[in-house]
């Protein structure tokens, strides 16, 4: 038997290392979802993006061609009912490929040609849910340690996103338009120059309505200053000073167009205990436990916040979306004496008060009975 066992443990193979690829292979690529409506011009951005010269190696999956597209007939589409078609270089450095699915898939088989660009950009169809491709990036453990989400960019139509908007749903069903801008961290308003300053400004209203916390930027046929739409950093550390600011300065809205979806937020001052807070979260999104007024649950489409722990000495940043969230360490200190919790939900039928109470009786005044 003894012998056995060594027969097998000499027979064993020799350890070699591995040979790693030199260069940025071993940094992780930045990837943003590209949403909104079918028309609103989130194909011509990413065609202007495909075709422009701007000195950075860009990889855009796009998700459904337009009638005719130049670069539909430069794909070979295949018919055997694969995910991904074949990837092609462009001139200025980009490459693109059509996918027929999420784009994962594209993702995965597009990292083989890490050190040829330095973005992704991820189109979604029209009435995708940016939130659900969104949690992919952060629960695909083999793509976790090559790329990043960097932010979730909605396309509006300046002269029919209202209309969008405002379209009525059956009871339970959320408008696609309002839950795109409800997730982004950043709203492109584009054909601004088929409205006039009055319509222009209603769809800047409405946008705010629907999340207090989204930077916006106007545009004519999608062209866009490049660098307010990539390193966006919204998921993750870096965002940290950043956001601190951004929630000093959010406002709460008042529903507008699709009643049921606006930002709440508040603070709270001192340190918190992180298993109450997980308790509270976990309530909220998970169990979907708080109700407002009318009797109705509240859904979290979007959250954000700035958290103090005992004993840690730089803030903590809370990020989440639909039923995922997580918490990071932040590069930023608490200075004495300003530990404030500043927090911001943007969903449907959230009601502050009763969202305050709660997170005042589970978190804060929970650890003083512990």
């Amino acid at each position: 038997m003894d012998g056995m066992l060594m027969e097998e443990e000499d027979d064993c193979p020799e350890l070699v290392p591995i040979d790693i690829q030199p260069g940025p292979s071993a940094e992780q690529i930045p990837v943003t979802i590209i949403t909104g409506y079918l028309g609103a011009g989130k194909t011509t951005l990413l065609n202007y993006i495909l075709t422009e010269q701007h000195n950075k190696r860009i990889a855009v999956i796009l998700n459904e061609f337009g009638e005719g597209s130049a670069l539909e007939k430069s794909l070979a589409v295949s018919q055997a009912g694969e995910l991904y078609e074949e990837w092609l270089e462009l001139r200025n450095g980009c490459l693109c490929c059509s996918v027929k699915d999420n784009g994962l898939k594209a993702i995965e088989n597009l990292m083989e040609k890490k050190g040829k660009f330095d973005y992704i950009l991820l189109e979604t169809t029209g009435l995708a849910d940016p939130g659900a491709v969104a949690s992919m990036f952060w629960v695909d453990a083999e793509l976790g340690s090559d790329i990043y989400l960097d932010g979730i960019v909605t396309v509006i139509d300046a002269k029919y996103g209202l209309q969008q908007l405002t379209e009525e749903k059956a009871d339970g069903l959320v408008n696609e338009a309002a839950r795109q801008i409800a997730l982004a961290d950043l709203t492109i308003i584009n054909k601004t120059d088929l409205v006039n300053e009055d319509e222009l400004a209603q769809i800047r209203d409405a946008v705010r309505s629907v999340n207090g916390l989204v930077k916006i930027l106007e545009t004519q046929r999608s062209r866009v200053d490049l660098s307010k739409v990539l390193d966006l950093h919204s998921f993750d550390s870096k965002d940290g000073a950043n956001l601190a600011e951004k929630l000093l300065l959010v406002k709460p809205t008042r529903p507008h167009l699709d009643k049921s979806i606006l930002t709440v937020t508040f603070e709270v001052a001192g340190d918190l205990p992180e298993d109450a807070l997980n308790v509270f979260i976990q309530d909220l999104l998970w169990e979907k436990m708080f109700k407002n007024k009318e009797g109705q649950p509240m859904t979290v489409i979007r959250l954000k916040g700035i958290v103090s722990f005992a004993g840690k000495a730089h803030q903590m940043m809370l990020q989440g979306v639909h039923e995922l969230y997580e918490l990071n360490d932040t590069p930023q200190l608490w200075e004495e004496n300003s530990r404030i919790n500043r927090l911001v939900f943007i969903g449907r039928n959230l009601d502050k008060d009763i969202l305050q109470e709660q997170f005042i009786s589970t978190v804060v005044q929970g650890a003083k009975r512990n």
